[in-house]
């Protein structure tokens, strides 16, 4: 028989399956109104950014230059989006000081979408004037208000016919070609030339010796072995346009075989090259043919080795030759990521074992991200999926997990994407629950993918597509809690850290690991309830092989060693995470009755999925604060957005404005030593009042506060702020 909460929490799940879209109201966002708010986190920012010199490494971590911790919290603004017309620069950049963001991910420069490259010119060879000083007027906004940037190099250049590039039109956004190729090596180097020797007029500076310029990446999502045993290497590529993950063109596969056998005349043993000939049906001088990614699981394992070890070699020699070019000949001071670990579905330490040898390991990952579906002729866009699911139910497959392979001992560790894209109905689960984990995992930095991908004076109010935050006001109020839970540290990092070795020939064997099996960690015998209760660190890829793990139960409640968080989970439609600190505590997943019971928060709630965070807005623990921020949410949708029978793609994407559901729940607080009353003013989705506040509230006989939030006839609102009177 089940559990009496399991029972009302299953009926609460099917009520939320079939709400209706009245349980929706418009919050529309307006960033100018949005700048200036009771809630404002910019004090947790050191402006302007780099005022004490270039961002730096101290005991794994970055650091300011007199030595202090510095971590990020951070968003993405990717094309258009990273380059907003001038007088929404400080529009921007205000509003997300206020909210706690101390870094911002400058991604997709190089787009065809608004980015650098003049919109109407016969090649990439030079920069638009006129794009540059949007780029220089926000980033100079940015330092201002204490932000720091992450460059972005090369992410989504397409080619063009003046720039000299073989077969552009087939090469969509050259990855993996970008790692072999001399012309587009030659590119890349032009162009971070041009724009890191830039001389920004409103900072005074070159972004090369600009201290706000924190990190600078090298390529996104972009791997030559990764795209080997994801069958992108196989010289297939012969559609013009092709978009993002695309075959290689024959010219530049039958140049990869050519670069493949100059290295296995140098690195394999006339035997050996004997018999892979002859295992691949080819005469005794015809070139060695690379495997296929369908050949690799069967493959002679010599041959495998050998293969895989030129594609790490080549992926080598592009980060150490790229970080040689930029720091002795650009003279850049910023610290460099090379790419992200972004497939969890397949190992990512092959591509880890070149990345690791720069400053920075970084990471991607998105908790079920959309499923494009395309028509295969045209390549053009039809529809999408999504899974639609809550995290919370799934713990060992969860965000958490899979960005915790990635981190590595002895260096900073940043996660430059990620999101639970729109419109999942249970998106809000993601930015407390990264938070709180990051924290514990003492991780370095979390960019949300991402802000906006328009210029904001192009948008209107409506989530414009599946990772936009700009317009997402529930999301938008989590980003304040999520400074304090990460960037204010209120979640403590695990006292113990464990560390796992690889050999490099385990490193490449794992790439013939069954995803079924072994995902997402790709290390057999590893417990993947481990990253939720302690930290993990790869501590070599070239070292002895792994040892035994400690055993660890995957059984409800995953505990934190800290005993700050609590993941809870079993049946469908249970899953919560709570966290409890002395500064933030908070419940996110199925709350339902009475199940959450925290230090000085209780929670009792009708709306059946939602996250609630309750953090001091001063430097106080929540006993003593005089302030505190309030925040609750649950989904959003667009107006008139309606979902398929399925409820995993949207008949009808919406439009403006956004809406999201007002959580309805008794809040209970309790241990506010000393208060005599407390005054609850609950904002819009601005963070203005969003009425006349209340009579101030006194306590009950039992020395507690009970607030109703979203009773019926209030205004409706997703953040409280509330001042208590000793």
């Amino acid at each position: 028989m089940k559990p009496i909460f399991l029972r009302s929490l299953a009926a609460l799940a099917a009520t939320f399956s079939l709400a209706r879209a009245a349980d929706l109201v418009p919050f529309p966002v307006d960033w100018k109104t949005s700048a200036h708010s009771p809630v404002d986190l910019s004090a947790l920012l050191d402006a302007p950014a780099g005022r004490l010199g270039f961002i730096t490494m101290k005991d794994g971590h970055f650091a300011t230059a007199d030595g202090r911790r510095l971590r990020f919290w951070g968003v993405n603004a990717t094309g258009a989006g990273a380059l907003p017309r001038q007088e929404n620069a400080d529009v921007l950049a205000a509003g997300l000081a206020r909210r706690g963001v101390n870094c911002v991910r400058l991604h997709m420069l190089d787009s065809r979408w608004g980015g650098l490259f003049p919109r109407n010119a016969n090649d990439t060879l030079s920069l638009d004037p006129a794009q540059l000083d949007r780029l220089d007027t926000f980033v100079a906004a940015l330092k201002r208000r204490g932000i720091y940037v992450n460059l972005n190099l090369n992410v989504s250049r397409s080619y063009r016919p003046g720039d000299g590039v073989r077969d552009a039109e087939l090469l969509g956004f050259a990855k993996s070609v970008t790692y072999f190729d001399e012309r587009i090596l030659a590119l890349q180097r032009d162009y971070a030339r041009q724009l890191l020797t830039h001389r920004n007029p409103y900072t005074g500076r070159t972004y090369a010796d600009e201290p706000a310029v924190a990190l600078v990446e090298f390529v996104n999502e972009n791997s030559l072995i990764e795209a080997w045993f994801g069958a992108r290497l196989e010289g297939k590529g012969t559609q013009k346009n092709p978009g993002t993950w695309a075959d290689l063109p024959p010219s530049y596969a039958a140049d990869l075989t050519a670069k493949f056998n100059t290295w296995l005349a140098r690195h394999a043993s006339a035997a050996d090259l004997a018999a892979w000939r002859t295992q691949a049906g080819v005469a005794a001088a015809a070139p060695l043919p690379r495997l296929t990614s369908k050949e690799i699981a069967k493959a002679d394992r010599a041959r495998f080795h050998a293969e895989a070890r030129f594609y790490l070699e080549v992926e080598r020699d592009f980060f150490t030759g790229m970080a040689k070019f930029l720091r002795d000949e650009l003279h850049v001071h910023a610290l460099f990521a090379g790419n992200s670990d972004h497939g969890h579905s397949r190992t990512g330490y092959p591509q880890l074992s070149g990345t690791s040898l720069l400053d920075v390991v970084d990471s991607h990952t998105y908790w079920q991200h959309p499923n494009y579906l395309n028509d295969p002729a045209t390549g053009k866009k039809l529809g999408y999926t999504i899974g639609n699911s809550p995290m919370v139910d799934d713990p060992l497959h969860s965000s958490v997990v899979e960005l915790s392979r990635s981190a590595f001992a002895g260096k900073p560790f940043t996660v430059s994407e990620v999101n639970h894209p729109f419109p999942a109905e249970y998106a809000t689960e993601g930015i407390p629950i990264l938070a709180a984990y990051a924290a514990l995992q003492d991780w370095d930095g979390i960019f949300w993918y991402t802000l906006l991908h328009a210029d904001l004076a192009d948008m209107n109010s409506s989530v414009a597509g599946h990772f936009d935050l700009a317009m997402d006001a529930g999301r938008l109020a989590q980003l304040a809690p999520g400074a304090l839970l990460f960037l204010r540290g209120d979640v403590t990092a695990a006292r113990s850290v464990l560390t796992r070795s690889y050999t490099r020939e385990q490193v490449i064997d794992s790439i013939r690991l069954d995803p079924r099996e072994h995902r997402p960690y790709f290390t057999p015998g590893f417990p993947l309830a481990l990253p939720l209760t302690q930290a993990v660190r790869i501590a070599s890829l070239d070292g002895p092989p792994t040892s035994a793990f400690p055993a660890v139960a995957a059984a409800t409640p995953l505990r934190s060693e800290t005993g700050e968080l609590h993941w809870q989970f079993g049946e469908k439609r249970t899953g919560l995470v709570t966290i409890d600190t002395p500064r933030s505590q908070a419940a996110t997943g199925f709350s339902g009755a009475d199940r959450v019971q925290l230090r000085h928060l209780a929670v009792s709630a009708t709306t059946p999925f939602a996250a609630l965070t309750l953090s001091a807005l001063d430097s106080a623990p929540i006993a003593q604060a005089r302030r505190l921020l309030l925040t609750a949410t649950a989904r959003t949708a667009n107006t008139d957005q309606t979902w398929n029978a399925k409820r995993n793609s949207t008949d009808a994407w919406g439009r403006a404005s956004a809406c999201t559901e007002p959580v309805r729940a008794r809040v209970t607080l309790r241990g506010l030593a000393g208060a005599k009353r407390l005054t609850v003013t609950a904002l819009d989705a601005n963070d203005q009042p969003a009425a006349p506040s209340a009579a101030p509230l006194a306590p009950s006989a039992d020395g507690t506060w009970a607030l109703e939030l979203n009773a019926p006839g209030a205004a409706p609102a997703i953040t409280w702020v509330l001042e208590v009177v000793r």
